[in-house]
């Protein structure tokens, strides 16, 4: 009977949850609600890094709003899964570990209550995958690089979401 290797395992290392809201100041305002409201975490605007005029967007402009969970991002996970019937393609996920997916609208997320001052949006979920290790790649002193082997693979990525969240798989039309 062989031991599973500890450092192999994948683990979540955090839930962003993001809406882009482009130059409309009030799809900000509401979706900052929306986040809070899901999640019990103070949402945060992002700003425009680019001035692009054929979209009115200019440097510092706040054009969406994210909230980042690292605790209780199982929970949060279960719950944005169901509004997809916890069914994904394989186009959510990246080379690395990663897995993002969209929810239409939020009432389709458990638990979560039509508001109408927010009314109808939608919201775009980024799950990041990690193992033991992985912290050498962002400390600040003597950073590393993080070994091939031990990065997370696509396959990899797809097998952690179906044991651990009864994750199935959406068969791609071609």
């Amino acid at each position: 009977m062989t031991e599973q290797n500890k450092m192999k395992e994948i683990r979540i290392e955090k839930v962003t949850l993001n809406i882009g809201a482009g130059k409309e100041q009030t799809v900000v305002e509401k979706g900052l609600k929306l986040l809070s409201s899901l999640t019990g975490v103070k949402a945060v605007k992002t700003l425009s890094k680019k001035r692009i005029p054929g979209w009115g967007i200019r440097v510092g402009l706040p054009i969406g709003c994210k909230t980042t969970i690292r605790n209780g991002a199982d929970k949060l996970i279960t719950r944005t899964l169901s509004a997809v019937d916890n069914t994904l393609s394989e186009g959510n996920f990246d080379d690395f570990g990663n897995v993002s997916f969209g929810v239409p609208e939020y009432i389709d997320i458990s638990d979560a209550k039509y508001e109408p001052e927010i009314g109808m949006m939608g919201l775009q979920v980024c799950i990041t995958l990690e193992r033991r290790g992985f912290r050498v790649s962002k400390r600040k002193i003597s950073k590393r690089k993080v070994g091939k082997k031990h990065k997370i693979t696509k396959e990899e990525a797809i097998g952690f979401m179906k044991t651990k969240f009864n994750l199935k798989l959406k068969e791609e039309e071609k």
